[in-house]
Order: structure tokens, then sequence, then C-alpha cells
């Protein structure tokens, strides 16, 4: 009964029963006020899971490796998710992160039935609607990259994705899954219907502008293989994030990892003053949307977060000695101590940004522009990113890679490990890449790192997709889980 886990989440963070439902009448909005406080809630813009489910993505991607002397003391979640087991949850366990999602999710259906019928200014009521959909539209992308298969044109109206909830009801229903086509198309229309009554701003950046939905509509294209449809809407983001009155930037780690730089001083067991570090920070924003990532600052945030994951010597081997990122790393365990073999891990992040970040808006307009063969717009675009990362005479693409389209595209997606490393970004990569001929071929291992003997993992195609937890499964005969 996926409906009935709106309850309790929704308007505070105490967790209720699975069976209960919100009582008639207990959830009472009637104007436009009203609805834009439960858009507000800040569930929608900050999570800090309390089993560390938010995190899995963070362990899934195949850039890092585990330490075997942190890793059996991490979270059991966080440890199956590194091995790419099966079984994630105990049959008796709800997770937490698809709990608040569909609680998000009963709060977007419920806007979009009743705000055009609530008493208040008709443009705020419009500009409401928008957000629940792109609300949704955001919540759905995300489900659907964790629990469908990758999304393949010629098998996605087959390919069972995840339960099509869009009305704001409790009465106890079972679900089926929709398919991974049925996801997409709700996703796409929900953009595309919210873009046009989104403000350009007047609105902090938790909540969602229409640069925003514009950015995201461009990535849900991309991840699609519609490089030439996504990249107008990218275009459109650009172009609307100018009209706030303080635009998202990118900060130039050149300056502000220099002397009299804001990111300094640089703390010996978390790293520089920098965005990950600042859970408040939106410099660079354009959606903004954050979970807490305990990249270490003491031990007692090794059980959830990643400070058991180092980088792999592949992706360690992508930066060049001058990139500043390197200074979001250190050599160091959590105590203080050395890793072995000089692995490095990224201690600077507490808080990873998963929304829509201004790098990455950088990053899918590179991509997108080199597969529709644009090299040249390709090439400017990440070496706009390179150059406020690392010195500028550093930052240049080379001359063989620029100008082969394969190469680029490459280049490219390496890029987005540097920038997102260790952050969950990798993950969701790999799954798209998977369907890609430039790509398809890769083989993606993880190592555990141990004294008596490395032990390596390897992916299977079919862990590629999350398993349904069972608990939902239970609960939900009619629906079957993937292999």
């Amino acid at each position: 009964m996926l409906g009935l886990l709106i309850s309790g989440i929704l308007l505070t963070s105490c967790k209720k029963d699975f069976l209960e439902v919100i009582p008639k009448g207990s959830l009472i909005a009637t104007t436009a006020a009203d609805y834009d406080l439960l858009l507000s809630f800040n569930g929608f813009y900050f999570n800090s899971a309390v089993d560390g489910s938010y995190m899995l993505p963070l362990a899934l991607g195949d850039e890092v490796a585990a330490e075997g002397s942190l890793f059996g003391n991490t979270n059991i979640h966080m440890q199956r998710a590194f091995r790419w087991e099966p079984v994630i949850y105990e049959p008796t366990e709800e997770p937490y992160y698809i709990g608040t999602q569909l609680s998000l999710l009963y709060t977007c259906n419920k806007v979009i039935e009743e705000v055009m019928n609530g008493a208040g200014d008709e443009l705020q009521k419009r500009q409401l609607l928008a957000e629940a959909k792109a609300g949704r539209a955001f919540l759905y992308f995300h489900l659907i990259n964790l629990f469908g298969k990758p999304y393949n044109a010629a098998t996605a109206a087959t390919d069972p994705g995840f339960p099509l909830i869009t009305r704001a009801d409790v009465t106890g229903n079972h679900y089926t899954r929709a398919s991974v086509q049925a996801i997409y198309d709700l996703v796409v229309s929900d953009l595309q219907a919210a873009i046009p009554d989104l403000p350009l701003t007047g609105k902090p950046r938790v909540r969602i502008l229409k640069s925003g939905a514009e950015g995201l509509l461009g990535k849900v294209y991309l991840f699609m293989g519609k490089p030439a449809a996504a990249l107008p809407f990218l275009n459109a983001a650009f172009t609307d994030m100018a009209a706030q009155p303080t635009p998202p930037r990118l900060y130039d780690y050149n300056v502000e990892l220099a002397p009299g730089g804001s990111f300094l001083p640089v703390s010996p067991t978390a790293g520089p003053v920098n965005p990950g570090n600042k859970y408040d920070d939106l410099t660079e924003s354009l959606m903004a949307k954050t979970f807490y990532s305990g990249t270490g600052r003491s031990n007692i945030n090794v059980f959830y977060g990643n400070s058991a994951l180092v980088l792999t010597p592949e992706a360690a081997a992508l930066f060049t000695a001058t990139d500043k990122r390197l200074q979001l790393y250190s050599a160091n365990k959590p105590d203080g101590s050395p890793n072995p073999g000089g692995r490095i891990r990224k201690y600077a992040v507490t808080y990873t940004k998963f929304g829509l970040q201004l790098p990455e808006l950088y990053l899918l307009s590179a991509e997108c522009k080199a597969r529709t063969n644009d090299l040249a717009g390709a090439k400017a675009d990440v070496e706009y990113l390179r150059n406020r990362r690392m010195p500028n005479a550093d930052a240049l693409v080379p001359t063989a890679i620029a100008g082969d389209q394969a190469s680029l595209i490459r280049f490219i997606i390496d890029e987005r490990i540097r920038e997102f490393a260790a952050e969950g970004y990798r993950w969701f990569d790999m799954r798209r890449l998977s369907t890609d001929p430039l790509f398809s071929a890769l083989v993606y291992k993880h190592t555990i790192y141990a004294d008596a003997g490395n032990e390596v993992i390897t992916l299977t195609p079919e862990r590629l997709v999350l398993r349904l937890p069972p608990y939902y499964l239970d609960k939900n005969p009619e629906m079957r889980d993937n292999p």
C-alpha cells in the first residue's frame, strides 16, 4: 500500500506506522498561501535519512573503492550496496528514503489536484501548480533511475518501472509497476507543462524556478539518448538563470583556495570551507537539493557516510597534479592516520548537492554538443568549468581529443568523475552509459582493500537496477520484483 506512506513525514520529521492513514480533514489547505507552505517543506530540499538510504548511490559508483579497515564498521545497507548485492533491505525494513519520496509525491499530487480551486491570486496558483508538477517530475526521475532499467527506446515500453501515482489518494490502493516509458512520459509532460508558468525569480533556489526545470528537462532528454532535444532546454536554463538578482555562478577554485580565498582556512579533519561543507551554500545551485553524506569529520560519521570510501587508482589518475579539486581529498583516514598506498578519500564534502548544479549544467551542455557534433561548443563548455578548477594553462582540452567526437565525449564523462566523484553521480552515469555503444563494453568493478588480501566484486548487468525492498512487495503482491 504505497499510498499509505504519506503519513507522518509530510508535516513533521516523525515517522509513523505504514498502515496509518491521514484522517480526513487533518491536512487541509484552502488558500494559495497554504499550498505554498506545503511546497516549502524542507524535505523537498534537504535529506538526512536515518537509515543511510539516501547515500546508497555513493557506494554504487565504480569510481570508489573501500578501505577494509573501515568498511566493516559502515552501515549494512552501504556494505550491501557496495557489493552490488541483490538484497539490500531485510523483509521487515521500510527504507526511509522511499517513504520520504512518496510523502513528497503525495504533497505534489495534492497541490496539483487542489490549488487551482483554492483562494488567492491566479498567477500565484498557476506558479504553484507548475512547481508541484516539476517537483513530481524530479521525484519520479530519481526513482526510475534507481528501480527501473536504464532508458532504452526499444524496450522502455515493456521494461517494468515504478508505480505511477498521480492522485493524492490514501484509500489503501494496491499498486503495480508502470513501464519505464510511462514514467519518463510523465516526467517529460510534467516539466513541459510546468516550465511556461514557473517564475524566473522571486523565490530561493531551494524552490523550483524556471531555469531549474529547464535544466532538468534537458538532463532527462539526455538520459533518454536525445541530446538534440536536450540542448534547447539547457540553453534556456543558462539564459533564464541570468534573470535572478544573484544568479548561480561557478566558484573559481584558483581564487577561493589562494591566500585570502573564501574556502580558507583548511581544516585538517574537514578540509576547505567549500559548498560541500556548508549545506546552505547555494552559489552553484540552479535547483538546490542536498543530502547529508557524512564524509567523516570524525569517526562517528563512518557508520553512515562515505568515510570508508576512497577513489580507485583509475579515478585518481584522471586528475592532473594542478587540479584544485584534489584539495577536497585527504590521504588520511578520519582518525588522522594515513590511508595505505596513498589512497585518497573525499573528506571535504559533508553535504552533497544532487538537484541541479551549475557545474553539471555545463557538462550536460558540453556532452549534448559533442554528441550532436558541435565539438567547438563542447570544448568551450567543458573548458569554462575547468578554467575555474585549475590554472588556465592546464584546463585546455588536448587538441587530439577536442577534434575527435568519441574522444571528446569520453573526456566529458571523465570530467563528470573529476567534478562529482564520491557523490553518487557516477552510479546514474553508469546506468545510462550501459546502453551507449561508446561505453557499453565497460566492466564495472569494486575493490575492498584489506591486509589479508583485496576482494574484487564485478557488477552484473541485472544489478544496474536495484530490487524493490521486500517490505513494499509484501504490501503490494501485484508488483513483481527486478531480477
